[in-house]
């Protein structure tokens, strides 16, 4: 693939939320010298030997830290990422650039790597996915392989538990390539969870009204059960609930 530009802009820390892990501007202002030396020598070493990632995906955690990008809002880095999250989308990006443009191998590497890897490394492959979407040019899809392998690691972190591989789930790659059905699903899940929807890439774009009479049954049967109804189920449908549908889609959430 085209080695895809992860320049940082200027001013792209300056957003109103922190930008998160496979975003470009995730990493700016945040490395010491020592963290982001190793960091380029990583990607240098990965575009002259592609299987040079593992080891480097591995030791990401090691080398830049583990520290949430916004210690504050979000200091067990659930919702926007980590350090090494961040560190690890770029070497995935690294790796798509030394691989051939079919995504083919690419797509194998990133399966196998998440397969094999532990939930820090699921997650920056996640995120790497993330960074491949918003570095292509506007409107240019990924290639189709790893779009495919995209959406079934999607699909799989998904059905965890653990809150930041969901929430590492639902970024750009996921608001460019889940079909409305697992996208829907997977936005209450975070809701179920007591995740916050401000993980969710896209939400006020693809959020639709079958999303929020799903919210609103979810609402319902929190209430039937006693139990508290979560602030974000406002967000995604606003209104009183629905007295129809007692189940959401028929699914757990």
């Amino acid at each position: 693939m085209t080695t895809p530009d992860l320049t940082d802009a200027p001013g792209a820390a300056a957003t109103t939320s922190p930008p998160a892990a496979g975003h470009p501007g995730a990493l700016v202002g945040l490395l010491t010298d020592e963290q982001a030396a190793w960091l380029a020598t990583a990607c240098g070493e990965i575009a002259a030997d592609p299987g040079s990632a593992v080891g480097h995906l591995a030791r990401a955690g090691r080398a830049v830290g583990r520290t949430s990008l916004d210690p504050v809002a979000d200091p067990a880095g659930v919702l926007h990422g980590t350090l090494d999250d961040a560190a690890r989308a770029r070497l995935v990006v690294a790796l798509a650039g030394a691989l051939p443009a079919d995504g083919e191998s690419l797509a194998t590497r990133l399966t196998e790597t998440y397969q094999r890897g532990d939930t820090p490394e699921r997650r920056g492959v996640l995120r790497g996915l993330d960074a491949l979407t918003l570095a292509g040019p506007p409107g240019e899809a990924l290639p189709p392989p790893v779009a495919r392998a995209g959406t079934a690691l999607a699909a799989d972190a998904l059905r965890a538990n653990d809150q930041s591989l969901v929430a590492a789930a639902v970024g750009p790659f996921a608001a460019a390539h889940l079909d409305d059905h697992a996208w829907r699903h997977a936005v209450l899940k975070l809701v179920f969870m007591g995740v916050s929807l401000g993980a969710v890439a896209g939400l006020d774009d693809r959020a639709d009204d079958e999303l929020a009479r799903m919210a609103r049954d979810f609402a319902a049967e929190r209430r039937a059960a006693g139990r508290v109804v979560p602030d974000d189920v406002a967000r995604i449908a606003p209104g009183p609930p629905s007295a129809e549908s007692p189940t959401i889609d028929g699914k757990d959430a």
